[in-house]
């Protein structure tokens, strides 16, 4: 290494350290893939929104392809794990373990909608991203399948029902239907028994109401 490679180095990690993280780079990236696509996730991109230089963009990341590889880390780690996780809850019934799965889709914090469609997206150009899709969808409908078949459901029935629940959301987001949480929330009752078969207590309802408002104050 030369002094002047040294130097360069050195300008580059003072620079990141005292004017950007390695979060920021993340963050920026993950909102550029979702409001213009991953061909415009570009380092120079990047380092000029950020208004520092390309070489600091090294200081946190081996490569784009390095940095592209977190974004889909973290697109697994936040929408699958979210559904998974809450399929896996303990619940009293099978109508109160589907509310526990609707709440990923009033929550982006929990389940980001268009960082999903994002990265679908990319899989339409990307062969290795379309099998991580694909593996993320039989995932997190098996999570699902496993949730019915927990609650005395045939398995192909189980099957069905969760392939039912999971795509009728996923096509929710890809056609970008726009409804009023209020009337989305009127239709609890009747989209649980289509999925389940049976009727949501009382109870079951008021608890499910009462977490989306927390979530929408």
């Amino acid at each position: 290494m030369t002094s002047s490679d040294t130097l360069n180095e050195t300008a580059a990690a003072g620079e990141s350290s005292g004017r950007t993280t390695r979060e920021e780079w993340i963050n920026l990236a993950l909102e550029i893939l979702i409001s213009d696509g991953v061909g415009n996730v570009k380092v120079m991109n990047l380092a000029q929104k950020l208004n520092v230089s390309r070489s600091s963009f090294y200081w946190f990341f081996k490569s784009r392809r390095d940095l592209l590889d977190q974004l889909l880390h973290l697109w697994e780690h936040k929408n699958t794990a979210s559904i998974v996780e809450r399929a896996k809850r303990p619940a009293h019934s099978i109508t109160e373990a589907v509310m526990n799965v609707f709440e990923c889709w009033i929550d982006e914090t929990v389940y980001d909608p268009r960082l999903d469609f994002a990265v679908r997206e990319w899989a339409r150009r990307s062969p290795d991203v379309r099998r991580l899709v694909d593996q993320a969808d039989n995932e997190r409908v098996e999570a699902i399948s496993a949730m019915f078949r927990l609650h005395d459901y045939e398995k192909i029935d189980a099957f069905i029902r969760a392939r039912v629940l999971y795509f009728m959301q996923v096509g929710y987001y890809a056609l970008e239907l726009r409804e009023p949480m209020d009337l989305r929330l009127s239709f609890s009752e009747a989209y649980i028994r289509s999925f389940t078969g049976i009727n949501p207590t009382a109870k079951e309802l008021n608890r499910f109401r009462n977490t989306v408002k927390k979530h929408l104050k």
